[in-house]
């Protein structure tokens, strides 16, 4: 699943959160200062800085165009990948 630490005046975490429901992939957003604090996101992500952080699984994935990368690589379809 896609973990999404993001801000509301963030348009890539906005930018984020639709890339996952266009391609129906389960996601979880974390809304800063609400979910989690700027502690526990560089718990998480020592060298952030900037929004939004993404998780998939265990793996750091970065901000949304390494997200869009990331899909794009390696065929991540939410429950599996598509490339051989």
């Amino acid at each position: 699943m896609v973990t999404i630490y993001g801000k509301s005046s963030c348009g890539f975490c906005i930018n984020a959160k639709h890339l996952c429901e266009s391609m129906n992939l389960k996601y979880e957003y974390l809304e800063a200062g609400e979910d989690y604090s700027k502690e526990d996101l560089f718990k998480i992500f020592p060298n952030a800085k900037t929004f939004p952080q993404i998780k998939i699984g265990d793996n750091i994935i970065g901000g949304f165009q390494q997200l869009q990368k990331y899909i794009e690589d390696t065929g991540y379809n939410g429950t599996g990948y598509t490339l051989s």
